[in-house]
């Protein structure tokens, strides 16, 4: 008996794909056959359907196409009809739910989103959305004792161009929202696909809809992905989007992670609409149409950023990290009668109620574009819609890597020890989700320090309304986490080291930064203040 769950990464499976040394693959060609099997046996007794269709397809990861192959070849005796759509995106592959051309009854894809290119994973969709947790439990298990459809007759296998079709819904949404057949009409728009599988969209979206849109980079898949890691969280890959943007002096910069379930934008001035700015934004976009609305979030969201909705007529409600989390609980607010038209996620993991709640990076762009047409039209830009977000004085966002396999304890425990501490002498946030999110007082500010969901890392997050106070913050982790042994806290180490205080009045006051010195985070006993 096998044991797939090591790969089980939330409603994922994920695992490194290519041996190295010190690292042997996980995600190999058998697991993906049993896992694939499985998923056929699993959707066949979901639906009742001896004869399902299941659409396979992948991103431009290194094994993808290997992948692939091996999935259509471990199905073709299960008498099932198999769409073979190639290089497509993650959203693509629920849609294909979807559109009646296909209707297919389920859908794999193959990718591992933003991670290094050892790496892969598949996804499991049905009609109804993504897999859950316990569904994929579910698969995992049958997959584990290698149960599959008996063999009977031969599958039909189908080559299906199917981005084609997606990419006509995406440019009839944006038609329709503006009222114009060539919307896009003399704007320049860059496109940054990470060498991942959104370069599509330059082409058959958005020169389709009569956009210049030559100055686009990285849009030929490569799974090494040479230019810089495809995630629109990631500060080189920000940065890159935003020196194209301006050098080529665009209207706009778009830019997706690998498998295009995710996005972020750059406006003309080189505003950099990512995380809690993207949140704004598609609040902005979405609460003229639903006033009054729920926007549910994950909880690693700013003070300034609530305020915003609230100011909007909108609630926030932060929720649990993790898109499916986010997505399930605005699904849950809607079935109990509360208007929860809006699921997003920091990450850029963004669904919206009427696009059957699907994290579609892409479909979040067309209706981006959407506004941004009127504005662009009228001399405005997307940064008219959040100018009313509050920014801190001072921010910063780092990322600690934990050292060995037993991470999981270590995170376990910095967060419980750290839970208590800010309990006792500090005040923690009611509405957390993410770790632990505490106040400090004096320092005009809070942190919120959190495990990784899928990686080894400490994601710290500090804010501050007073000059310094996010390095009294930063100074008070230090010492709280160098009692870690199992935590590098090179980089924190180094933002205390190189800090340079904001530019303010030479009367301001600047707070002592050394007040939560000499703390020794590894036993709870040596707590100094």
């Amino acid at each position: 008996m096998n044991d797939y769950g090591v790969l089980k990464s939330g409603t994922d499976i994920r695992g490194v794909a290519i041996a190295s040394e010190g690292k042997p693959a996980l995600l190999t060609e058998q697991a993906v056959a049993d896992l694939a099997g499985a998923f056929a046996l699993w959707l066949v007794e979901r639906t009742g359907k001896p004869r399902c269709k299941i659409a396979v397809g992948r991103d431009s990861r290194l094994t993808g196409e290997l992948f692939e192959k091996t999935i259509v070849s471990a199905l073709s005796d299960c008498a099932l009809e198999i769409y073979d759509c190639g290089l497509f995106s993650t959203p693509a592959a629920f849609m294909t739910t979807k559109l009646p051309s296909m209707s297919a009854d389920g859908a794999i894809m193959i990718t591992a989103s933003h991670h290094p290119k050892d790496i892969n994973g598949l996804k499991f969709f049905t009609a109804d959305g993504g897999v859950n947790g316990d569904e994929l439990k579910q698969i995992i298990a049958l997959a584990d004792e290698q149960k599959r459809i008996k063999p009977s007759s031969k599958s039909m296998v189908i080559r299906r161009d199917y981005m084609r079709l997606y990419c006509d819904t995406l440019s009839e949404t944006i038609r329709k929202g503006t009222g114009l057949f060539m919307p896009l009409k003399g704007m320049k728009i860059v496109v940054d696909a990470g060498h991942g599988a959104g370069g599509f969209f330059a082409d058959r979206v958005l020169a389709a809809l009569g956009a210049a849109v030559s100055a686009s980079q990285f849009l030929e898949p490569d799974g090494t992905f040479p230019a810089h890691p495809p995630n629109p969280e990631n500060a080189q890959a920000m940065d890159s989007l935003k020196t194209r943007v301006i050098e080529s002096n665009a209207d706009l910069g778009i830019i997706f992670d690998a498998d295009v379930d995710r996005c972020a934008v750059v406006t003309k001035d080189g505003t950099e609409v990512n995380r809690c700015r993207l949140i704004a934004l598609a609040a902005a976009m979405i609460l003229p149409e639903h006033p009054g609305a729920t926007i549910v979030t994950d909880s690693v969201t700013t003070e300034g950023l609530r305020n915003f909705i609230e100011s909007l007529g909108g609630v926030q409600k932060r929720f649990r990290r993790g898109y499916r989390n986010v997505i399930d609980e605005a699904k849950r607010l809607c079935d109990s009668g509360v208007d929860a038209p809006l699921a997003i996620e920091s990450s850029g993991h963004v669904a919206f109620a009427e696009h059957y709640f699907l994290d579609d990076g892409a479909y979040f762009i067309a209706k981006i574009l959407i506004a941004f047409s009127d504005l662009y039209r009228h001399g405005g830009d997307l940064t008219d819609l959040i100018a009313g977000l509050e920014t801190p004085l001072e921010e910063t966002d780092l990322r600690l890597n934990f050292i060995g396999d037993g991470w999981r304890s270590t995170a376990e425990k910095i967060i419980s020890r750290l839970n208590g501490i800010a309990e006792r002498m500090l005040k923690l946030s009611q509405d957390n989700y993410e770790g632990v999110r505490a106040y400090v007082s004096h320092a005009d500010g809070y942190f919120i320090v959190r495990t990784s969901v899928h990686d080894p890392v400490l994601p710290i997050y500090i804010e501050s309304n007073k000059p310094s106070g996010v390095l009294l913050i930063a100074r008070f982790l230090h010492s709280f986490l160098n009692g870690f042994a199992d935590v590098d806290c090179a980089p924190l180490e180094e933002f205390i080291r190189n800090y340079v205080p904001p530019q303010t009045s030479a009367s301001a006051e600047y707070v002592d930064t050394d007040e939560f010195r000499g703390y020794a985070g590894a036993d709870d006993d040596e707590t100094e203040f």
